[in-house]
């Protein structure tokens, strides 16, 4: 681990999407990684294809495995470590699942053994591909997989929070083994700390792990309910870091807001630059930050078809690599930051968050917005109070409160 907040950008190519795998260019993908590393930044999130690099149980594809570590060679010549999600999985609102586990193969995802045996093969064969490269942060298990696990999906592969803890450790050892001592993680989209009947909980979020992930997008509610410059739409990923605290049991564990954007039109195009400057102004202003990683690098070309109208327009660089508003801003922060550190200080309130049992968190809706806990967070924050979040629980343990730095501790119904 590092003290310096790392910043990246979860890399889209150019040209072709993530179809680019279908047809790989490698010297395409390098104008790229040159346009991401002109900004300053220091990683990448890279996302292979699941059903492209694994289109049969058995058969992992060597060479889309090569082109995976071409990928990961040509970041390193520039300066940039390399993060690898496994499975897609959901990418922009398109699902990528292999015909093995579909219609007359339609098995459970996270509970059939072949399928998750395939699954924890694929995943050990791309982190041992990998394993001995100096810029290979780790894996990620795949991006927001989670959202197969319950609805709003249109044919959920259901389990029990217990079936998804088995799951989530199961791949991580497979990580592991294929690159022992990396940093491996998993990434769940935000119903883990807002959905009831979700069953990625945020107890493994933020115990399962080498650190924990956040997705903060404010389209999700905060931005329609609070506008595009209220405090909990520009405090919205510092409120998520905050929040994963509360159920860590590593008082200092550290957070990585590993998605975050300026979704349109909730955050217009020509106010993108100042929602991303207060959106990592909150963000570095909490302790044990170890990464901002934007979604994403560039624009999803105009010209592939059916992608949601935000989609298109999410990019810090557009398809022509030109760099955008957002970029701007970014490259300055960065700078700014490696000239001046951000040395947050502890958060001294703590707001109580009480979702029910801490395992499974079966109230945990007061913590979405319009919720309890999350509507007083912003309004604590409004006033200056610089709030943290800390479990029912734990409220009135001093060991816990003291190793966070916590000195007053207050419920969301004595917040006005």
């Amino acid at each position: 681990m590092t003290s310096t907040v790392r910043f990246g950008a979860n890399y889209t190519p150019s040209q072709g999407w993530f179809h680019h795998w279908l047809d790989f260019d490698l010297d395409a993908v390098r104008a790229d990684l040159d346009s991401i590393a002109a900004l300053g930044l220091d990683h990448i999130r890279v996302f292979p294809l699941w059903p492209v690099f694994q289109p049969n149980r058995t058969l992992i594809r060597p060479r889309a495995v090569e082109q995976l570590v071409q990928l990961a060679d040509a970041a390193a010549e520039r300066g940039l470590d390399v993060n690898v999600d496994g499975l897609q999985g959901h990418l922009s609102s398109f699902d990528f699942l292999p015909a093995w586990t579909q219609t007359w193969h339609r098995r459970n995802i996270f509970s059939d053994p072949d399928v998750v045996s395939g699954q924890a093969a694929y995943l050990r064969t791309l982190a041992a591909a990998l394993a001995d490269r100096p810029n290979f942060i780790g894996m990620t298990i795949g991006n927001e997989v989670n959202q197969f696990s319950s609805g709003p999906h249109p044919d959920p592969d259901r389990i029990t929070p217990e079936q998804a803890e088995r799951w989530l450790v199961r791949l991580l050892d497979a990580c592991e083994e294929g690159a022992p001592g990396k940093l491996h993680l998993h990434a769940e989209y935000d119903a883990a700390w807002y959905q009831d009947d979700q069953p990625f909980t945020p107890a493994h979020s933020a115990r399962l792990g080498a650190l924990t992930a956040v997705h903060s997008w404010v389209f999700n509610g905060t931005a329609q309910r609070h506008g595009r410059t209220g405090t909990a739409t520009e405090h919205h990923a510092a409120y998520l870091i905050e929040l994963s605290k509360a159920w860590a049991e590593d008082p200092h564990r550290p957070v990585w807001l590993q998605e975050v954007g300026a979704p349109a039109p909730l955050i217009p195009a020509e106010h993108a630059g100042t929602f991303t400057e207060a959106t990592v102004a909150g963000a570095l202003d909490c302790q044990d930050l170890w990464g901002v990683t934007w979604w994403c690098s560039h624009d999803v070309s105009r010209s592939l078809a059916d992608f949601p109208e935000l989609e298109y327009s999410l990019g810090l660089m557009t398809s022509d690599r030109e760099v955008k508003p957002a970029g701007k801003t970014i490259a300055r922060i960065v700078e700014e930051q490696r000239a001046r550190p951000c040395r947050p200080a502890p958060r001294t309130t703590a707001l109580v968050v009480d979702a029910g049992d801490d395992g499974t968190a079966p109230g945990r809706s007061v913590c979405a917005p319009g919720g309890a806990v999350f509507e007083a967070f912003a309004r604590l924050t409004a006033d200056g109070a610089r709030p943290a979040v800390v479990l029912a629980s734990r409220a009135h343990d001093a060991g816990h409160l003291a190793a966070r730095g916590i000195t007053e501790v207050v419920t969301p119904d004595q917040v006005r």
